[in-house]
């Protein structure tokens, strides 16, 4: 639920109400962050979005290949549907790593800013996709090499697990609150990008390589190429400025430790981020995890389950699933900042619902069409169900970033967001691999992405509406934080102009 409506509002304790300095003696208010300028804020989205590109292009270039060639290379004594999900099980592997990599980035980015770690993030992403790259097969060391991929994997999911919350809370951080949405949405396009660069490239070398030299070498390529863009992303990334609302949370914090007498209790929430989200923030992070399991789950079903069954239950080539994931991946590029625009104008929970009973009520159509073998019917069932997923994806960056206070919120939105990663779309290829080799039919498949729609639109019914918030008001008492500069905070449900007394006592 939002911040005001915590239970904690009840229940404030001694060392809560210590942290709040005597009346009688002025605390020196920090200056209100204001938002950046046009051209300061272009540069931003810029280095996010180029950032979580890249980082989504390692992420996803392991998807592919799990379907299409590590089954191969790394499972080779199993049954082709068993080495499928052998591959598919080092590919959920990632997953189980993301929720480690949000508590651990989450936690020192709340403390030490949001730019640090975001180059952490894509230096541990990309030296584990270029290192990939390099590993020896099967035929080579034997099990060694499965040992080798599924730890490499482990890092990736780690960094990734880091890298989304940083990204999209620097562009929230430093926009205003009226076209949050579409700013926010950017660092979004990323997973399209990585996606539609992923499946390029595989797409190029599977058209122009033999399958012998493809299985051989050539997809090795698009791993070490990942070393290539973690240098242009760095030098991109290294050039911005640290969030100023988290430098003002940051002068705010201080000023409250140099006036209260006793800290003592404070300073103990204060150190360990995870507590006060937990503490303040639990009904947020449900909603949030709730949020995203028909995103999550559907989109892993259509990008990365689709080329298992085109080629499985299909018998289509490699290459028509990976072009209609192409076509279709630039539309969803396309489309994702419209979405958060238009959550912009008529709020965060509108557009989140209509693309999560759009892509239950989607989901069949999407298999009847992928059932007629026709490349045009592929593109169209694909490419509507990226635009469905991209209605619950934009938005997703400003709706979690306008849960969470300044000093917790990218321990807070990272946890929301990676922790359903683990029961969403991790499992979600191994799942609608397992149902359709149980089953031999989709008709499962779409019934389980139908359970994580429900379970979504649920999660967005308990919410209220985000938009408009001002982020340095959120979980701010009136006493220690100035008033905006810009407002646009004052609409109807899910204002922030009451402040929320409830997380005082936590500091950045």
């Amino acid at each position: 639920m939002t911040p005001e409506n915590s239970p904690a509002d009840k229940s404030r304790t001694p060392s809560s109400a210590s942290s709040s300095p005597d009346p009688s003696t002025p605390v020196p208010a920090p200056v209100p962050a204001s938002p950046s300028s046009s051209s300061s804020l272009r540069r931003i989205v810029a280095a996010s979005l180029i950032g979580t590109t890249i980082e989504w292009y390692d992420f996803f270039l392991y998807g592919s290949a799990a379907a299409l060639v590590f089954n191969k290379l790394f499972f080779p004594d199993s049954d082709p549907l068993v080495g499928t999900l052998l591959a598919f099980l080092t590919y959920a592997v990632g997953f189980a790593a993301r929720p480690v990599g949000a508590l651990v980035f989450g936690h020192y980015g709340d403390r030490i800013g949001r730019k640090k770690l975001l180059v952490l993030s894509l230096l541990l992403m990309g030296g584990a996709t270029f290192a990939i790259g390099l590993l020896p097969t099967y035929a080579a060391i034997g099990s060694f090499a499965p040992v080798l991929l599924t730890t490499l994997r482990l890092v990736q999911g780690f960094a990734l697990g880091g890298e989304w919350g940083g990204a999209v809370l620097l562009v929230s951080e430093h926009g205003d609150a009226r076209r949050r949405g579409f700013w926010a949405s950017w660092p979004q396009t990323g997973a399209p990008a990585g996606q539609l660069l992923a499946t390029a490239v595989l797409a190029v070398l599977t058209a122009v390589l033999s399958d012998a030299a493809f299985m051989g070498w050539g997809w090795r390529v698009p791993f070490l190429l990942s070393g290539v863009l973690v240098g242009i992303g760095l030098w991109i990334r290294l050039a911005v400025d640290e969030s100023p609302v988290f430098k003002e949370a940051r002068e705010r914090a201080e000023a409250r430790k140099a006036e209260a007498a006793k800290l003592s209790g404070d300073e103990q929430v204060e150190k360990m981020p995870l507590i006060a989200v937990l503490r303040f923030h639990w009904k947020d992070v449900l909603i949030a995890m709730g949020a995203r399991m028909a995103e999550n789950i559907t989109f892993y079903v259509i990008t990365a389950f689709i080329l298992v069954y085109a080629t499985s239950e299909l018998k289509l080539s490699q290459q028509t699933a990976l072009n209609a994931v192409l076509i279709s991946s630039a539309v969803h590029f396309a489309v994702i900042p419209a979405w958060g625009a238009l959550s912009d104008r008529v709020g965060r929970r509108p557009v989140y619902l209509l693309g999560a009973i759009g892509t239950g009520l989607w989901v069949f159509p999407f298999f009847e069409l992928l059932n007629t073998r026709s490349f045009g019917a592929i593109v169209l069932a694909v490419m509507v169900g990226l635009i469905l997923h991209g209605a619950m994806y934009a938005p997703q960056a400003a709706f979690f970033s306008e849960l969470f206070a300044t000093r917790l919120r990218y321990s807070g939105a990272s946890i929301g967001a990676q922790f359903s990663s683990v029961a969403a779309g991790a499992p979600a290829p191994m799942i609608a691999t397992a149902l359709l080799a149980d089953y031999g039919s989709s008709t499962p498949i779409a019934l389980y992405v139908i359970a994580a729609a429900l379970i979504t639109v649920i999660a967005i019914a308990c919410a209220k509406e985000t938009s408009k918030r001002d982020l340095t008001r959120i979980g701010e008492d009136d006493t220690t934080a100035p008033a905006p500069v810009s407002s646009g905070n004052t609409g109807p449900a899910g204002g922030s102009s009451a402040p929320d007394r409830s997380r005082e006592a936590v500091q950045p």
